[in-house]
């Protein structure tokens, strides 16, 4: 049991502070996860900390590599109609 954070973290420094494990650490070229060190927040939140604050969709994954904010959970955006959205603003 832990999550992990992969490419596209953008290393914003959201998670790290709220992590109550201390599990989450600088490195290069992102931000890392210990997995000795997480509990995916069991016993001190109902939801990963990391992953609620998180400002990137598909950075922070269960562990079964699924990412905690899939596309479109925090844009509101579904991924199925991004590439339309993305041109017209783009077009503007």
């Amino acid at each position: 049991m832990a999550l992990s954070i992969v490419e596209g973290c953008v290393n914003c420094w959201a998670c790290a502070p709220v992590c109550p494990s201390d599990a989450i650490f600088e490195a290069t070229p992102h931000f890392m996860i210990d997995a000795k060190k997480c509990t995916e927040c069991e016993g001190d939140y109902a939801n990963p900390q990391c992953a609620s604050i998180c400002p990137i969709e598909t950075v922070i994954l269960d562990a079964a590599g699924d990412p905690l904010n899939p596309p479109g959970s925090l844009t509101g955006i579904p991924p199925e109609t991004m590439a339309a959205a993305m041109a017209e603003i783009q077009a503007r």
